[in-house]
């Protein structure tokens, strides 16, 4: 198998993963690759390859503007304090991005993550909850 017929199929595989996904499971899928990116920004960042550190930065934004631009924050409490984090970690990693400064990355990591783990938290806990019984179609 040639490297570029490997690729395609792992973007593939990745797609159909992610088309396939329960909404929780997207939601911790896109929370998992926006800790990755920031993880190995702010490993680059330490190692001053800022040109590398820069393309995982601007990846994590666009995910956070994907999260920003789905949320409804109408339908619950928590929703406008999400959207003013998720506002807050994307200003900070543009002027760390711009300054070349991994205190930002530092400190959207450690925002972040706790919430990582609560949306994999909330997506296991629905996940064993018994669904209700299904009608049959003759009832």
């Amino acid at each position: 198998m040639s490297i570029a017929t490997g690729a395609n199929a792992r973007a593939a595989y990745v797609r159909d993963s992610i088309t396939s996904a329960s909404p929780a499971q997207a939601l911790t899928m896109l929370y998992d690759r926006l800790l990755l990116d920031l993880q190995w920004a702010e490993k680059c960042q330490s190692r001053g390859e800022w040109i590398e550190a820069s393309r995982h930065l601007v990846h994590a934004q666009d995910i956070l503007t994907e999260l920003a631009a789905t949320l409804k924050p109408e339908l619950w409490s928590g929703g406008p304090a999400l959207l003013s984090l998720y506002v807050y970690v994307l200003g900070i990693l543009r002027t760390g991005n711009a300054w070349r400064d991994i205190e930002p990355t530092l400190e959207a990591i450690e925002l972040l993550e706790p919430l990582r783990m609560a949306w994999h938290t909330a997506r296991d806990a629905a996940a064993t909850e018994p669904t209700p019984a299904r009608l049959s179609a003759v009832g």
